[in-house]
This record gives C-alpha cells, structure tokens and sequence, in this order.
C-alpha cells in the first residue's frame, strides 16, 4: 500500500529529511517526492544531494530496519543558489543493481526545469 509520508520509508527525521511528501513510488524502479525549501533561510545547494539520495533509497524499496548510505557521487550538477521558499520536485531512478550497492539518476526541478542532478551510489541493507 502507498504511503505518501516518507518517515514510513526513511530512517531520518527533521532537520534533516529532505522531502515532505513522496508522490509517486514504484519499488525498484524510481520514486518522486517534493521538498518546500523553508522561507526566509538559507538552503545550501550540496542537501539536494541528499534529498536525491532519499528519495533514492525510498525507490531502491529500503525496509523497515534497514540502513543507507550515500557511497558515491558523480556527474554532479547544482545550482549556486537555492531560493528561500522554493518548491523542487525530487525524482530518482535506479540504473544498475549490483550486491547491496544501487545506482540511481536523480533530478530536482523547480517549475518544471532541471536545477539538479547527480548519479548516486547508495549501499542499503542491514549494517549500513
């Protein structure tokens, strides 16, 4: 059954869990969730990483109990600014499988356009 609250799926909990509602999830294969960027605060660039590699873990089908790491990084893009108060939709898909080691493709757009992207290495499972 779909849940649409990511602290069913995610270990984390504010300050930093970076997405507020999961609109689309279909385990193993990607998962879309949305992130309001607080008004009037600074937001730095780097945590939408984060939020890709959450959303990540929530497509990647991560069980109660289960631990995640972010284990790699590459082809990262980001802008120079988040603006305060900003509405980004988060989206990842999983690329390859390999062991308890997952590939994603994540994007964050705001109103539609691409302002972050990255392919993610996340290590899920018991111990991680």
């Amino acid at each position: 059954m779909f849940d649409p609250d990511p602290t069913a799926y995610l270990p984390h909990r504010p300050p930093f869990l970076f997405v507020d509602r999961l609109l689309a999830l279909e385990a193993g294969v990607a998962a879309t969730g949305v992130f309001a960027v607080a008004a009037g605060g600074y937001f730095p660039p780097l945590l939408l990483v984060e939020a890709m590699a959450q959303v990540g873990g929530m497509a990647a089908g991560q069980q109660q109990g289960e631990g995640g790491v972010l284990a790699a990084l590459a082809q990262v893009e980001l802008p120079a600014e988040v603006a305060s108060g900003a509405v980004l939709t988060v989206r990842s898909r999983i690329v390859k499988t390999f062991g308890r080691l997952i590939q994603v493709q994540g994007e964050v757009r705001k109103e539609g356009e691409v302002i972050a992207s990255a392919t993610i290495t996340l290590a899920i499972g018991r111990g991680a």
